[in-house]
């Protein structure tokens, strides 16, 4: 386990553990840090180890080409991806130094926002591998945010619109909670798997229905769909964020909605789940 400080975090307006469709995610083994503009600053001290250009898939709103940045930190290996870097081998750098641009990588669904992909490896394994990153701990507590499933459109894309609730009042990072208080993290349920930003254990619910089950920090989703205003969503995707926060709703295949909409938000059990990776 690899443990993210509090202050290197507290960099980025967003992170997320499991709100991927990649394996490279899997049990929270890499983390997504969004820093709320273009300027990628990093998030660990080291020295470049190498800088590699990736394909990416073919994607209408994004870039051919991904790159892939290897900072040796000396007890591990960091790679981060998603970035048009302005670093090459030999340089060091320090917490909070500019790496180079975000750039909007193919490997992102149209509704994803910019963001550094962070995971580690020790120094003898596969550095260039997509799997086999160690579980990362983010050193920050994060607030459970209650919800009622209601709220006003705030912001829209082609894909996806946010609300202006749940409401975060407090300083620090909050997530939308689970009907029990706990902070739930991923792609609700379109991906496969999600997580918890605190242990917990048994049949979590949403909104009253079982959404899964965790075990310790790890969910397996349940077979659920997600309505807003009975008009079925792909799903929520779920992340922790400083002030402001709102739920955010996404929908592959587009949606009527406006800004200033009054949404409820329904979960109810199905056999056709929506499965994206």
């Amino acid at each position: 386990m690899v443990v993210v400080s509090a202050d290197a975090i507290r960099q980025y307006e967003r992170f997320s553990l499991y709100n991927s469709p990649y394996p490279a995610h899997d049990a929270g083994c890499a983390i997504d840090l969004y820093p709320g503009d273009d300027v990628a600053i990093s998030p660990v001290a080291g020295t470049v180890r190498a800088v590699r250009t990736v394909g990416c898939p073919a994607q209408p709103y994004a870039v051919s080409e991904d790159h892939l940045i290897l900072l040796d930190c000396g007890t591990y290996v960091a790679r981060m991806l998603h970035v048009e870097p302005a670093v090459e081998a030999g340089d060091r750098v320090e917490v909070g130094d500019r790496l180079g641009t975000l750039i909007r990588s193919g490997f992102f669904g149209r509704w994803v926002d910019n963001h550094i992909h962070l995971g580690f490896r020790r120094p003898e394994q596969n550095h260039y591998r997509a799997s086999g990153s160690l579980r990362i701990e983010p050193d920050v507590s994060v607030t459970g945010l209650g919800w009622d499933g209601t709220g006003t459109v705030v912001e829209t894309g082609k894909t996806h619109v946010q609300l202006d609730a749940p409401i975060h009042a407090d300083s620090g990072f909050g997530a939308l909670a689970d009907d029990d208080g706990v902070p739930i993290d991923g792609g609700l349920a379109h991906y496969s798997g999600g997580g918890v930003l605190q242990r917990a254990a048994g049949e979590r619910l949403l909104l009253g229905t079982p959404i899964g089950t965790a075990d310790r920090r790890n969910v397996t989703w349940a077979d659920v769909a997600v309505y807003a205003n009975d008009r079925r969503a792909t799903g929520l995707s779920l992340f922790a964020a400083q002030r402001p926060f709102g739920a955010k709703l996404v929908f592959r295949a587009g949606h009527e909605f406006s800004v200033n909409d009054e949404l409820t938000v329904r979960i109810e059990p199905t056999d056709e789940p929506v499965r994206l990776g």
